[in-house]
This record gives C-alpha cells, structure tokens and sequence, in this order.
C-alpha cells in the first residue's frame, strides 16, 4: 500500500508524485504511456507571460519544470523588455522528446516514488473518503490519498472536420473511460470543455528568404534558481509570417465543415487562444492574423504553427497553409484538431486542492478547468505537497493571492465560475508588482522548505541573498554619490544639471541610473558596495525595490488589509440560512462555493460588500 497514488503523467502527474515524493511519501504513479511522461502535446514551450513566473514560482518551491526546460530548451526570450519588470515574462522553446526523456529520468531516480504503466478507470469510496483505485487491469490499488491529473483524457473526442473519434491528449492515444462516471456516481459534477491544437509542418518545406527569423537573446537568465548559466547554450531560431486575405478566403471555403460551427463541439473552447476559424469568424476586419513557426527540437523536422490552431477539414488545413507567405510549398506532417473532454467544476476543491466530496482525493490540472502545462504543474505540485502533509496530519500550505501567481490560480479557481479554460494573465495578479520572476526564490523558498522540497542549504542561500539585499539598500541609503558624478551619467536631453549630491538611493530611482554605472564612476563606492555583496541578482533587486518603493509600499499596505479577511476562518458547516440580512444572490453563492475565508468570499461574483460586512459581524459574535 502507497501513501500516496498519481493517476496521469502529464505535467500536473509529475510535479505531483515528485512533490509527495520528495516531502517523504511513498508515491505511486500511474500512466498509460510511460515513455509520454510531461508530454508537450500542444505548443513545445514553457512560460510567456504569467506562465514564465508561475515556472519559476514553481522552481522556488522544489518543483521540477524549471530544471527541465533550462536542460532541454533550444530557444530562450525574456519577453516584455520594454515594459516595467513586473511584466517581463521568461519564455522557452523545448526539444520536445528531450523534455520527455529528461523528466523520464528524474522520476525514476526518485526515491519513494514508483512507476506503474496502467490506466485509473474509477476510485472507491468507503464512508465518504478515498479508498483506493481501479485499474483498466482489473486490479484495486490501495492508498491513503490520491491525486487525479487526467489532463484531456476523460472521455476524449478528438474531431477534424467532420470526422470524430475517440482520442486522449493527442491522436494516437486512446481517451480514458469509466473515471468520469465513477467520480459522478460518488458524488461530482461534470462538464465538457475543449482545446485545439495546430498542424505540424516540414521545416525543410519552408522558404526562409520570405519569413522573418526570430533569435533567442544572447544572455538568458535560467529559469531555475539553482541552474547556474546558460549563456552560450546552443539556440534554434524561430520564424514569423502571417495569413493574408487570400488564407481566410480558403478558410471560411470550409467553415460549412467545421465541427467549431457546425455544433459537433458541444465543449467550450479557449476565449484568449482561438483556433483560426474562431479568430476569422469574430475578427472579420483583420486581413491578417501572426503566425509563429517553432520548431519542435534539435533532432527532428517538425515546426509548430503557432496560431494556427484549428479543427477543420485536411484539405481546407492544408491550402490554408499553402496560402501563408514562405509557405507556398509546405508539406503538413500531421494535421490540427479539436478536443473535447470532461472536466470538474473547481468549486468542488479546497484551496489544498482536496475535495469537498471525497476526503484524501485531490484534482490538479486540466480535470480542475485549467489549461496550459505550467498552470497544471503548480496545481500538481500544490496537491502533491498538501497531500502528504494531510496524511502526517500536518496544516495544508495555503500561497495568498500576495504570495504567487499560483495562489492567484487557485484562488480564482475556487472562487470564480469556470466555464472555460483558465488561463493565467498578469492582469489577473492585482500584486504583479510584488509577484515578479525575478524575486520568486525571496517570496517562496521558505514554503518549499516548510514542505520539505527545498533543502538547508538552498534555503540559507536565499536567506542570505535577502540579507545582502537588505544591507545592499541601506548602504545606498547612506552614501552621497556628488553632483558631478551623477551629472555624468545623466542622459544629455536632461539640460538642468544638479548643483548638489544626492544620496545613492534617489539616484538610482533616476531612469539610466544603475549600480553598475555608479561602480564605473566610483571606484571607492563600488569597492565599498561589493565588500556587501558582489552578486549581480542582489543589485538587480536592490535597485528594482528603490526605483518602485512607494508603490510597492503602496501594495503591501493593501495586501495587510486582505490578510486580516484572509485570517477569518468561515467553517464548512456555516449555517449561511441562519444569518439574516444575506443578499438571496449572495447566500446562494455562499452556499455553492462554500468559501473557507472571508477573503475568499468577498472575491465571489455575487457576494456583496454589504453580505461581507453582515457576515464580519456574525463571525465577531
């Protein structure tokens, strides 16, 4: 008997048996592909915007993503360079089958953890708390918890163009049956949603004189605290074209055999990442959406057509592609598709990920109404470690909203309607100023090391990198840079020289002012700065938290009056019908949701101010 079962090795099934694992479980996973573990079924890319954060959030916790992206990426960007850094975003193209391999061998060097190549079909409940799982062999598998990572698998249909058939996350799998029915028949509800994905082309079919060649940066930052560098690493290009009047003209030719519109999909789709169809039919005044050629690894010939997704007939894919500038002559390796499949309304889980239903049962990932591989990671990873420590009868660790981007994803998902794939923006982090990639280890190391996945050592790094920072900024506090110094390294247009020095903290608020300057200009600052700390990633935070001080103040005095909602504990029996001056639309959506804090519950749709403030004087009697 394990501790703890996995079912599903997608990338939710991974960071969740590595995170039982690690924190001292037994953990058992289970897939019916073993050699498909953390496949990229979809875009071979980890992070962009949000999910860029989210990775490294999940890195600073002890998960795994990071690690594995910085071994197996073949093209890094660092997007949004010309916005402030609240908004760069770090991003990464993968060899696809590297990602797989790499991830392979680091779960079965695990210790604690095992592999088992089967398919969950149904769990068993006894006294309304898990008991086990049954396996498409026949077998029941015993064990004190269990998380469910089914990705796209329940009941998957795959359609292109009219044609539909059975289909798990890609075409040559088989989907997942009887899981579904089984968690209904204990006590769940269900629903469909879809994704899609775009056709893969010969990259040696493409005319590289047309498109435009994309380069990853020179210098990348690793997405792993503990990777060290990886400047220099070998990089792949990507490619930029476009659709034309002519590539929608075709496409609307088979919008008569879409299953998109035709009403074969009954799911709902995307909203910020439509198939083609989706975005010619809504956007009939674009002539011209962007198309990203990516290729999918050092070893193969396959390119991704990024935004090219669609579920349309072969041959309308085919002269669709044909149509796009650069790709006159391109050969279609495999064509898109649309998939449908069932997933589970989140405001059946706790914040823990567990559910209300079934005690010791936990869903992470696609199942929870989410997409995106790092959006599921960090739910596996969150479910992995509240698992083990429900079973040593430990406190679940709860990330706030001001804590990470991944407790903005769990705290959306258990207090909003879900009715279509969750995707992360920065727009949805109302603390993205606080919740950069750059500070992820500072924010987050001490929770992964609470949990057991970030050892002592790692651990006191940080500390003493937050150290470094914290007397780093009260030397620049301290010393007086002079005014001809700074007036040298003032940009010309500014034509009102200073008359008098200023403390090196203001200057460095100045645009074009940094440590590295003052350093060139000052060699006894400089010496004297670097006797604090020579690490570069010190300086940068150093001087990101002066140049933002007042609205970083600013936030953190707002995140203080959410934590004293959050501290109000709202138990799983209130009695909501007992409370009188409730709104009716508020006390139903009280009910439904059954927030676990007053925090949780003023960020509900339908649950006012006024029900808010009636339910804090309740909870004050």
């Amino acid at each position: 008997m394990y501790d703890i079962i996995v079912a599903g090795a997608g990338h939710a099934g991974c960071e969740a048996a590595l995170a039982a694992a690690r924190s001292g479980s037994s953990c058992l996973l289970i897939s019916s592909d073993l050699t498909a573990v953390a496949r990229m079924s979809c875009n071979p890319a980890i992070g962009g915007v949000a999910k860029g954060q989210i990775t490294r959030e999940i890195d600073a916790l002890g998960g795994e993503m990071a690690k594995a992206i910085d071994a197996t990426g073949i093209q890094f960007r660092m997007l949004n360079l010309s916005k402030g850094p609240a908004m760069h975003s770090p991003r990464a193209q993968a060899d696809r089958t590297a990602y797989t391999e790499y991830m392979k061998r680091v779960l079965e060097a695990e210790t604690n953890l095992d592999l088992l190549q089967d398919t969950v079909t149904g769990i068993e409940v006894r006294g309304g708390q898990f008991f086990g799982v049954e396996l498409q062999s026949g077998r029941i598998l015993r064990a004190g918890a269990a998380i469910l990572t089914c990705g796209t698998f329940l009941n998957g249909l795959i359609h292109i163009g009219m044609n539909h058939f059975p289909g798990g996350r890609t075409i040559a799998e088989p989907p997942v049956t009887g899981l579904t029915e089984s968690l209904v028949a204990a006590g769940f509800t269900t629903a469909r949603l879809k994704t899609g994905t775009p056709p893969r082309v010969d990259r040696r079919s493409i005319d590289y004189s047309i498109v435009i060649e994309q380069k990853g940066d020179e210098n990348p930052p690793p997405f792993s605290f503990s990777s060290g560098s990886i400047a220099g690493k070998e990089q792949i290009s990507c490619f930029l074209t476009k659709t034309t009047h002519k590539t929608h003209e075709i496409l609307r030719t088979g919008f008569d055999r879409s299953p998109l519109f035709s009403g074969k999909v009954q799911g709902v789709g995307p909203r910020y990442c439509p198939s083609i169809e989706d975005k010619i039919h809504r956007f009939t005044e674009r002539d011209s959406h962007h198309i990203f050629l990516e290729p999918e690894g050092f070893h193969t010939n396959e390119m991704y057509v990024n935004g090219f997704s669609t579920s349309l007939p072969e041959d309308i894919q085919i002269a669709g592609l044909q149509s796009i500038p650069g790709m006159e002559e391109v050969k279609m390796i495999r064509p898109g598709y649309a998939i449908e499949y069932d997933y589970f309304h989140p405001s059946q889980i706790r914040r823990s990920l567990e559910t209300k239903a079934v005690e010791n049962l936990y869903f992470a990932g696609q199942i929870n109404g989410t997409s995106g591989y790092e959006e599921a990671a960090a739910q596996g990873l969150m479910a992995g470690i509240n698992a083990s420590r429900k079973l040593k009868e430990l406190p679940p660790i709860h990330l706030q909203r001001s804590d990470a981007y991944i407790g903005v994803l769990i705290d959306d998902l258990v207090t909003k309607e879900t009715n279509e794939p969750y995707r992360m923006f920065t727009s949805s982090a109302e603390h993205r100023l606080i919740l950069r990639h750059d500070n992820a280890d500072l924010r987050l190391r001490k929770f992964g090391h609470t949990a057991g996945l970030v050892d002592d050592d790692t651990y006191r790094e940080t500390l003493n990198k937050n150290d470094e920072i914290v007397r780093m900024t009260a030397f620049a506090r301290s010393r007086t840079i002079p005014a001809e110094a700074l007036n040298s390294l003032l940009p010309a247009e500014l034509n009102r020289p200073m008359t008098g020095g200023q403390k090196a903290a203001s200057a460095l608020k100045r645009p074009g002012i940094t440590l590295n300057r003052l350093f060139a200009a000052l060699p006894d600052f400089a010496k004297e700065a670097r006797l604090i700390s020579s690490n570069p990633l010190v300086h940068e935070q150093v001087e990101i938290n002066l140049a933002y001080e007042g609205y970083l103040k600013r936030e953190l005095l707002q995140t203080e009056k959410v934590a004293r909602l959050e501290s109000l504990i709202l138990p799983e029996t209130f009695n909501y019908h007992s409370v009188t001056g409730l709104s009716s639309e508020g006390r139903e959506k009280l009910l439904h949701f059954r927030p676990e804090t007053l925090g949780q519950a003023s960020r509900i749709m339908g649950v006012s101010p006024s029900d808010i403030s009636v339910l804090m004087v309740r909870l004050g009697r």
